[in-house]
């Protein structure tokens, strides 16, 4: 997926919001802010949007010292999750189907998401949890999502969020664990998931656990480690959460389930459906989005 016109205000956005997080100098707001607007003027818009967003990160980092600004952010987020979990896992195994309950959840916990939304309150995570058990899900692509897993060999699972991995967690619960490799940022970049992340949530006490050995906020296949590639190209099926995930992988021709809250209106427009909608979908197959208790989308 490319950049689009609309995203460039978003990025200044997630770059001030990112760097007031870890100073209070003006100096340096602007400096960030300027070094943005040029590098904006001369980016390629055919690169998708995290290539961006990675130049924007790496460069606060440089300029304030701090290699990691999200750091308390994503701890609470864990803690919250975390806090959560056992009354998710209640609600997944006291569900008629087990898979789509957990489904839903994971979804819901793309909404963990600080890239997008700089004033997350834990409240909006809870009616967005309960959105997502009341909503609507299309039993074909459901159907599909499920038959895949089974027939799959080897499943690439690929992470966004901390916070959301124990979201994620609850999904990969109902999967055939011995297939499933869990994949996490190599480095650093906003709120995403990290091998830390994925040890206090324990996911490697669950699965495999990788990184991909990239900064960026999605996967730029190009910008990721040999290994993650090698596993990449090997692995029969890829599901991959979150916006940055689909901004980067929406056209590479694998076998691929997205799921995500559709969080902005460029995404939404992308994917055809309406912004908050919960997304299931299949790169080259059935797909659906909902919101609420009813179906908006099929894409």
């Amino acid at each position: 997926m490319r950049t689009y016109f609309d995203c460039i205000p978003c990025m200044l956005r997630q770059a001030l919001d990112a760097v007031r997080l870890v100073t209070d100098d003006e100096a340096t707001h602007e400096q960030v802010l300027r070094d943005l607007l040029r590098a904006a003027s001369e980016m390629d818009l055919g690169q998708s949007p995290p290539a961006m967003g990675q130049h924007i990160h790496r460069r606060i980092r440089q300029l304030t010292g701090n290699d990691d600004p999200y750091k308390s952010i994503k701890k609470h987020s864990n803690r919250l999750a975390l806090k959560l979990y056992p009354e998710l896992k209640c609600n997944v195994e006291q569900s008629g189907d087990p898979l789509q309950t957990a489904a839903r959840l994971a979804i819901a916990g793309n909404v963990i998401d600080f890239g997008v939304n700089s004033h997350l309150d834990d409240s909006y995570v809870r009616d967005t949890v309960e959105q997502s058990l009341s909503a609507q899900m299309d039993a074909d692509a459901l159907k599909e999502f499920r038959e895949a897993i089974y027939e799959a060999k080897d499943i690439l699972y690929l992470g966004d969020n901390a916070g959301e991995v124990v979201f994620d967690r609850l999904l990969i619960e109902q999967m055939p664990r011995r297939k499933v490799t869990f994949v996490v940022r190599g480095a650093p970049t906003i709120n995403d998931a990290t091998m830390a992340d994925a040890v206090v949530t324990g996911l490697r006490d669950l699965v495999e656990v990788i990184d991909n050995g990239s900064d960026a906020p999605g996967t730029i296949l190009e910008d990721c480690s040999p290994a993650f590639k090698k596993r990449f190209d090997a692995a029969d099926l890829i599901v991959a959460k979150g916006q940055g995930n689909y901004e980067t992988l929406s056209d590479v021709p694998k076998d691929i389930f997205f799921l995500l809250k559709a969080k902005c209106p460029v995404i939404a427009s992308h994917i055809g459906c309406e912004v908050g909608s919960f997304v299931l979908r299949r790169r080259n197959g059935a797909a659906v989005a909902v919101r609420g208790g009813e179906n908006i989308a099929r894409v």
